[in-house]
């Protein structure tokens, strides 16, 4: 929908209306059409940067084919191939060249010039009252010549803006995108010394912890050694608080495993070792879960540069895992693959399902994370959950 504003008179336009009037005033041809088609011309120069159809490629497109025709039909009112308004031709050729690019301009500039060399036929210019002369011919020449050399010297003058106009916009992006990635990484080292802080507190918290549980371990095994061996209520309970001061215990050394910052030693390390070793470790696990665990190792994986200490880690939590949800004389399986870019590791269990989530979970998504991999888990209740582990083939870069 057009703006009413839109239509106020603006300096320029008052500038078109003089010229356009001035050229109608100072030509010393009178024809019946010339001040309608004048009229035309006027409004399409003051209509061309309000109305949103001339801002389009057909709208231009328009607007040029006009002008064209405007000027054709001056020409053939007031003389022909003697008429003053040549130079109106000017207008189509002027705006072809600071709109399209040099085959348009010279399509524009070729129909242009074609519309004054059409007024020698002679249907326009009678032979009996005008002889084509020598300097007749070079003074048309020049006609012919002078449009093409206006609308390529404009051409390139709007091609130079264009490409001036692109560089702005795309320096403009450019510290747009610099500017956003200022912010990420302001946000991100907020964010780190945040983290940094609650770790240092957290960890001071778990130290802090570690004194009293000592005490307590120390004291159950104490009184479990003094109860006499009739009391066996008080040396079954001394027993429980040992054992969970142990679970405690354990609790917080992973806790702080979590909070302290990784350092990931990439080295060439075989895959399929480190998943046997941890699943040798779950076999020794006290006391031992009744279930089986099944490898399905794919041959094309090869050694490759990682955390061989780290992963071992990951896979053991994720088996512990899968065993803690398995029905007993279920099994596990441990499935490897390799990929275009990565080597995946998948754990799969049959049993009741399990909620993604926990600290040894956690765990394993920060080591995998610093060897900028990725981890997922598809769990549904009673179909058992598949846990899988992509890592990349390219050596991960140390992190402090």
């Amino acid at each position: 929908m057009l703006d009413s504003r839109s239509w106020m008179l603006r300096p320029q336009d008052l500038v078109w209306l003089l010229l356009i009037g001035g050229v109608a005033w100072s030509t010393p041809e009178r024809s019946s059409y010339e001040f309608e088609l004048l009229g035309v011309l006027a409004l399409l120069q003051l209509a061309e940067p309000r109305v949103p159809f001339f801002s389009t490629n057909a709208g231009t497109m328009c607007a040029i084919a006009t002008k064209l025709i405007i000027g054709f039909l001056l020409m053939g009112f007031t003389g022909g191939v003697i008429s003053s308004y040549h130079l109106i031709l000017l207008l189509p050729v002027v705006s072809a060249a600071t709109a399209y690019g040099w085959m348009g301009t010279l399509i524009v500039t070729t129909l242009a010039s074609a519309s004054t060399l059409v007024f020698l036929h002679p249907m326009f210019l009678d032979p009996d009252r005008y002889e084509l002369t020598v300097e007749g011919i070079r003074a048309l020449s020049f006609r012919v010549i002078f449009l093409p050399v206006v609308g390529f010297l404009v051409n390139q003058l709007a091609e130079a803006k264009r490409a001036e106009a692109t560089r702005y916009h795309a320096t403009a992006q450019q510290l747009t995108e610099a500017n956003i990635n200022l912010q990420q990484a302001e946000d991100a080292m907020r964010r780190s010394e945040r983290l940094v802080a609650l770790g240092q507190m957290s960890a001071g918290l778990a130290h802090e912890l570690r004194n009293p549980l000592g005490t307590v371990k120390a004291s159950a095994e104490m009184l479990g050694k003094s109860v006499s061996a009739e009391n066996a209520v008080a040396r079954e309970l001394a027993g429980f608080i040992s054992s969970e001061t142990d679970r405690v215990n354990s609790l917080i050394t992973r806790f702080l495993d979590f909070a302290k910052p990784l350092k990931i030693r990439a080295e060439r390390n075989n895959l399929l070792e480190v998943l046997d070793k941890a699943a040798a470790e779950l076999e020794r696990h006290t006391p031992p879960f009744p279930v089986t665990v099944y490898k399905n190792y794919s041959p094309d994986v090869r050694p490759f540069p990682f955390d061989g200490e780290l992963m071992e880690r990951v896979v053991y939590n994720l088996l512990l895992n899968a065993a803690q949800a398995s029905p007993p004389d279920s099994a596990i399986t441990l499935k490897t693959r390799l990929g275009e870019e990565h080597v995946e590791f998948s754990v799969i269990d049959r049993g009741a399902g399990i909620e993604p989530a926990g600290l040894g979970l956690a765990i394993c998504a920060k080591i995998v994370d610093e060897h900028h991999g990725k981890i997922t888990v598809e769990s549904e209740p009673g179909s058992g959950s598949v846990f899988r582990v992509l890592l990349p083939l390219v050596a991960p870069e140390a992190s402090a």
